[in-house]
């Protein structure tokens, strides 16, 4: 692992063009700082004195989006990108479908918090495979390799003479007390744009749930950025919680946002404190605001991507309405081999930080790729539901040099294709493959399974093609133009089992009722 802090400053997309007050100081709870000084609130508060707000940037040229109507009184607006939408293809001319595993879910997690406010969210933040993911599934775990593969489908609830098949993995599952030694990097944004809607309470809210789930052997450090960038608290053991949950106590929101410097800080931190036998992550908690610093995206994109080539991961957890930078925070944790989230409740927190913690940190495989061959005697055509942005070259599946998605312990990911069979009777459709770099020797591995297909489409199947609808409505897909809502709220409701599938529930009538159909 090489320790030494990476030449050149690193840049940040900032595709956010308002400021943020400077209006308020923060403060910290006097004791051991970085550095090994002991400083009072008063002097710290004095030595952090906000600078003026740097003047806003241009949007980066090269992320194509488009920003969705801000919430009445915000300066700066919700940013998305268009990724476009998959379309149907012949099976003749293109038998192969390629793409990289993707568990985030931070698109769901928007959709909930507009449609909770009363609005609809814009297309371009609905990612149909995000909607399909954030559901955990039963899929048995594999006895001996890092994936099992189930496959299963039938007769599709929305396209009449269609299937609905599904393809899904499942990772090995690892026990809470055999996960790795954790070693993180708090990277925490306490900008002013951090005081609307109290959205920095939720920050430190969820991050004393994470630390809570730490053991006497996991470490954590944080960085924290306003105007400026600084080490707030040198890696400490979660043995001694109490130091770790007081720092978080007393932060405030303060300054403009100087993203640029508290990232290059955390990965600082990281670096010097690397564990070549523990999880090595920096975990960003930000609106994705950013107007200091360099703002471009292609200095911060490749740095990212270089640590983690070293074993240091980034996750980014996003937080905040009005404006948000969800494309920013998603291409961060793309380049940084982790997951992104989107916390807009505490019980999401609580969700992403104790019920999936070993998987949130300990990652079992990297650059896992998806490809799925279809016999075109079979199958006359297919239609892959979401993953535009996780597009892979098919000659690309073995190019191990190619990036693939990150799969923590336990995770699922699942797939939903549309395909016209040539023939109801048709049951060998052909196989899907799963490749990706063993965790502990980089060295690639290959499973396949064949697909199958039933005559009836089972109940858990059946709920996420309700999601998966529910989210080509919302983005305005072709494909759902003779859907509707009231038709996915049916199907949801009769399918629907747990807090989370019958939350769903809730959400799509809500959709209904302000959309009215």
């Amino acid at each position: 692992m090489r320790k030494q802090i990476m030449a050149g400053a690193l840049v940040l997309v900032a595709l956010s063009a308002a400021g943020c007050s400077s209006g308020e100081q923060q403060a910290v709870a006097p004791g051991k700082m970085a550095g090994g000084s002991v400083e009072s609130k008063a002097q710290l508060g004095a030595r952090n004195e906000a600078e003026p707000a740097a003047a806003s940037t241009a949007s980066d040229r090269a992320v194509s989006k488009r920003a969705a109507p801000a919430p009445a009184g915000s300066p700066n607006g919700m940013h998305f990108k268009y990724y476009g939408t998959n379309p149907a293809v012949d099976t003749a001319e293109d038998h192969l479908s390629t793409f990289a595993a993707d568990v985030d879910t931070g698109s769901y997690s928007v959709m909930r918090n507009y449609v909770t406010r009363g609005s609809l969210p814009p297309a371009d933040a609905v990612r149909v495979e995000e909607f399909i993911n954030y559901f955990p599934l039963s899929y048995e775990p594999p006895s001996k390799d890092a994936f099992a593969i189930h496959t299963d489908g039938g007769p599709s609830p929305f396209r009449p003479g269609y299937d609905l098949l599904r393809v899904g993995i499942k990772g090995k599952e690892i026990a809470a007390t055999n996960r790795k030694p954790a070693h993180l990097v708090f990277v925490i944004d306490i900008s002013g744009s951090m005081n609307q809607e109290n959205r920095l309470e939720l920050v430190k809210k969820s991050l004393r749930v994470l630390v809570d789930q730490l053991e006497e052997k996991d470490k954590v450090g944080i960085v924290v950025y306003g105007s400026k960038g600084r080490k707030l608290l040198e890696p400490t053991s979660a043995d001694n919680k109490a130091a770790i949950i007081e720092s978080l106590d007393y932060l405030l929101p303060e300054g403009s946002t100087n993203a640029e410097e508290g990232l290059r800080l955390g990965y600082e931190m990281a670096a010097q404190a690397f564990s070549p036998e523990g999880i090595n992550r920096v975990i960003l908690c930000s609106d994705g605001v950013a107007n200091v610093g360099q703002t471009t995206a292609e200095g911060i994109l490749s740095a990212i991507e270089r640590y983690a080539g070293e074993g240091i991961t980034l996750s980014t957890f996003g937080f905040g309405m009005g404006n948000y930078n969800d494309v920013l925070m998603e291409q961060l944790a793309d380049k940084g081999d982790g997951t992104y989230s989107y916390i807009d409740t505490f019980s999401e927190a609580r969700r992403v930080f104790t019920e999936a913690l070993t998987g949130t940190l300990q990652t079992i495989a990297h650059d896992v790729k998806i490809q799925v061959e279809f016999d075109p005697k079979a199958v006359e055509t297919y239609r892959l539901l979401g993953y535009e942005n996780r597009d892979v070259a098919d000659e690309d599946f073995r190019n191990d040099r190619v990036d693939g998605g990150e799969i923590g312990a336990g995770h699922t990911v699942t797939a939903l294709y549309e395909i016209k069979r040539k023939s109801s009777e048709a049951e060998k459709l052909g196989t899907v493959r799963v490749r990706y770099k063993d965790e502990k020797t980089s060295q690639a591995k290959e499973v396949a399974e064949p697909l199958a297909i039933g005559k009836t489409l089972e109940k858990e199947v059946q709920f996420l093609a309700s999601a998966a609808e529910f989210a080509e409505i919302l983005r305005g897909s072709e494909w759902a133009k003779e859907s509707s809502l009231k038709k996915v709220a049916d199907l949801a409701e009769k399918t629907a089992s747990g807090e989370q599938q019958l939350e769903f529930v809730r959400l799509v009538k809500d959709a209904l009722a302000l959309r009215g159909n």
